[in-house]
């Protein structure tokens, strides 16, 4: 299969708009084309282990969840691991993807595999996820009677003037009446930010008694339901505290987690395990930005700071920490699963057998 095509059924399965700003997605190593992929390798992160190992099973293609470029690389030697990798990739004309936040965003994504571990709940994104696009404007002026006697006839020649500007949507206009009873009409015009620079050297150049009186109304982009960072996960029936660890070792295959209880729960009469919690937010990885102020009885993520930890529970949440890679690399096998369906079994995929947390419970 075409690496092209390959990488047009990953943009339909999570549209690249989706992920975060500062990150870096998409297609990162590119062989020279053609370039036809019959294996590719899944990993969560691109270690030199396994980039050996996707040499070793003559893979075309690396699908790796963490991008492993991510700050610019001023160049490529064998000094730093993350050069070597890049290097090693080129030289065996292997293609690298990433998909990271847009992963986490998408419906049924890397989050909402988080949160099916939990139990019947209702769930719903932390930060739900803006339509794509750019920046689009309403921008709304008008021709008014005490500035010229032919109001029909300028309203006219200003709107034909507007729909021939690049960048400009619609137009429309309505008649009205000032408190002084002056007549004016009233245009208002849907625009990019391109049409926004356009509309304004037509009105300064050929109407500038209308610019002191132009208002510019920015537009909101559309919530994409159902997508967006991080989940809150509402359970349909409240469980204790130790109930909801134990649903999360077994959904991530864990033998510990690590507890910060609630200050508010911290009692002598009473075991914080046995305290009940109905609400989770949750962020695959690192989430303590995303959230920091979020009402919820537990926090689920892969990992913050202590002073993060200690801000949430002196606010009265419970922190639940699995370490950053193990709330995500088991999406990768459900990832599988979908993908080969995507690309209609005509690609071999693998998941790495050394794509390995770098810490150890010991």
């Amino acid at each position: 299969m075409d690496l092209k095509d390959v990488v047009k059924k990953l943009h339909e399965f999570a549209p690249l708009q989706l992920a975060e700003d500062w990150d870096n997605v998409g297609l990162l190593v590119e062989p020279s084309p053609p370039h036809f992929v019959k294996s590719l390798l899944l990993t969560n992160d691109l270690t030199e282990k396994v980039v050996q190992e996707a040499i070793e099973e003559d893979v075309n293609m690396v699908i790796s969840y963490h991008p492993p470029i991510f700050k610019p690389l001023k160049r490529l030697t064998s000094k730093s691991f993350k050069e070597r990798i890049i290097v090693k990739m080129i030289e065996n004309k292997i293609a690298v993807y990433s998909p990271h936040t847009a992963f986490d965003a998408i419906k049924n994504g890397v989050n909402d595999w988080l949160a099916s571990g939990l139990g019947s709940a209702e769930v719903e994104p932390l930060q739900c996820s803006k339509g794509s696009g750019s920046c689009r404007y309403k921008v709304v002026t008008g021709i008014y009677k005490v500035l010229t006697n032919q109001v029909a006839d300028s309203t006219s020649k200003l709107q034909d003037s507007l729909k021939r500007l690049n960048g400009v949507d619609r137009t429309e206009v309505e008649a009205a009446t000032k408190p002084d009873g002056s007549a004016k009409d009233i245009i208002s015009v849907h625009c990019t930010e391109t049409g926004l620079v356009n509309i304004f050297q037509l009105l300064t150049s050929q109407f500038p008694e209308t610019v002191s009186k132009t208002e510019v109304i920015p537009l909101a982009q559309i919530p994409l339901l159902g997508t967006g960072q991080g989940r809150l996960c509402t359970l349909q029936t409240p469980v204790t505290l130790s109930e909801l660890i134990n649903r999360i070792k077994n959904h991530l295959n864990l033998k510990h987690v690590r507890l910060a209880v609630a200050h508010a729960s911290i009692s002598e009469l009473t075991d914080p395990l046995h305290s009940h919690v109905q609400t989770i937010a949750i962020c695959a990885g690192s989430g303590a930005g995303l959230l920091q102020g979020t009402k919820a009885d537990v926090y689920l993520t892969g990992e913050m700071s202590h002073h993060e930890v200690l801000e949430a529970v002196s606010n009265g949440v419970h922190v639940v920490l699995c370490e950053h890679r193990n709330t995500e690399r088991g999406f990768l096998l459900e990832f599988k699963t979908k993908l080969n369906g995507l690309l209609e079994g005509k690609v071999n995929i693998l998941v790495s057998s050394h794509d390995a947390d770098p810490l150890q419970v010991v």
